[in-house]
């Protein structure tokens, strides 16, 4: 078994684990770990406006326009049917920030990964976290999935958890979950041949609809419901979900295409949840792992970059102190209950289905 030290091991090299790690290299030895060698296809997601500041405070912003329509589509705007059939239409012209972009998220991605390779952070990818320990300091043992390279024991004085919503690390070592609800996304992509570029939101009976244009003129849709109130069965073909589609008058309308141009990518996990610890001795939790939203905030993203930023800020403040965990549980709760308020907000305004389980669970 080899062995490594670094002064922050950060778990999980996603959005909030490479935004962290870019913001603490140029003051601490980092090193990044992942399991996968390189990102996995997801939802492409709206980046709020306000994450720009964060990129351009990164000097990563000018990179990022260097890449416009391959790694993101500026939004012009949101149609809107939540609570009434009629659209209601929010357009994202005048926000000082500028647009909400569109993002290729695997794409948007491996360009973090990139970044944070280039200022240094020293990069494990295709590694998987074995087991972690506490003494003065943190002894981690990793394991590469190429079966042909050894185990590596990694001493670290901080550990940041960054691993999403398995929250691998805090799970390692006993911190477990607060679910508040079920929610999952089933979402496939297909060819745009709609001269509307604007986002889509519409809500049913049993759950929401969104659709948005991505790079290289992709649109993806996704149906947002709780995991038990659908038969699962109408998520395995792309057939049967295309008939759940075109329930929705709004929808159908967009997967007028030929049918075998359209990928079923399948389900993942988008409900509300809080690690039930999101700091301790000499380690935090951020963005999913710490806390994760669900889709209707639009605010996933912007909060692991944020998130991490403001875990970079208390530690060049607090150092690795009792202080650091104290103020981070703080800042991290404040955020989730702003969170949960604005989420009842969203889902009271829809009316329509009052009386249907996946409302009520919501308008309780």
């Amino acid at each position: 078994m080899s062995n490594l030290k670094t002064d922050i091991l950060i778990v999980g090299g996603g959005i909030a684990g490479c935004i962290a790690a870019i913001s603490l290299i140029e003051f601490y030895e980092v090193t990044l770990i992942d399991k996968l060698a390189i990102p996995k296809e997801k939802i492409g997601e709206s980046l709020a406006p306000a994450a720009q500041r964060i990129l351009k405070k990164l000097n990563l912003l000018d990179d990022l326009e260097q890449e416009t329509d391959f790694l993101y589509k500026k939004n012009m705007g949101m149609q809107s049917y939540w609570g009434s059939n009629q659209a209601h239409i929010m357009d994202h012209m005048r926000n000082p920030d500028g647009f909400v972009l569109n993002l290729n998220r695997k794409a948007f991605e491996e360009f973090l990964r990139n970044a944070a390779e280039k200022r240094g952070v020293q990069c494990l990818w295709n590694t998987k976290l074995q087991r972690s320990s506490l003494e003065s300091e943190w002894n981690i043992q990793i394991k590469s999935n190429d079966s042909k390279k050894e185990p590596v024991n990694i001493k670290a004085s901080y550990v940041i958890d960054a691993s999403g919503r398995r929250s691998h690390f805090a799970r390692g070592v006993g911190i477990k979950r607060q679910i508040v609800d079920k929610l999952m996304a089933c979402w496939i992509s297909l060819p745009n041949k709609e001269e509307n570029t604007m986002s889509t939101i519409t809500a049913s009976e049993n759950g929401w609809w969104y659709s948005a244009i991505v790079p290289n003129n992709k649109r993806i849709i996704a149906f947002h419901t709780d995991s038990d109130l659908i038969d699962r069965n109408r998520f395995n073909t792309l057939e049967s979900f295309l008939d759940l589609a075109r329930e929705n008058k709004e929808i159908s309308r967009l997967i007028t295409v030929d049918q075998s141009t359209i990928k079923l990518h399948g389900t993942v996990a988008a409900n509300s949840t809080l690690l039930e610890q999101v700091s301790g001795s000499r380690w935090a939790a951020i963005g999913d792992a710490a806390i994760s939203f669900d889709p209707l905030s639009s605010q996933g993203m912007f909060n692991a970059m944020a998130s991490a930023m403001q875990l970079k800020e208390l530690i060049g403040e607090f150092g690795f102190s009792d202080e650091l965990i104290k103020k981070h549980l703080q800042q991290t709760h404040q955020i989730w209950n702003h969170y949960l308020d604005h989420k009842h907000i969203f889902y009271q305004a829809e009316k329509r289905w009052e009386n249907t389980e996946f409302w009520k669970r919501r308008h309780l």
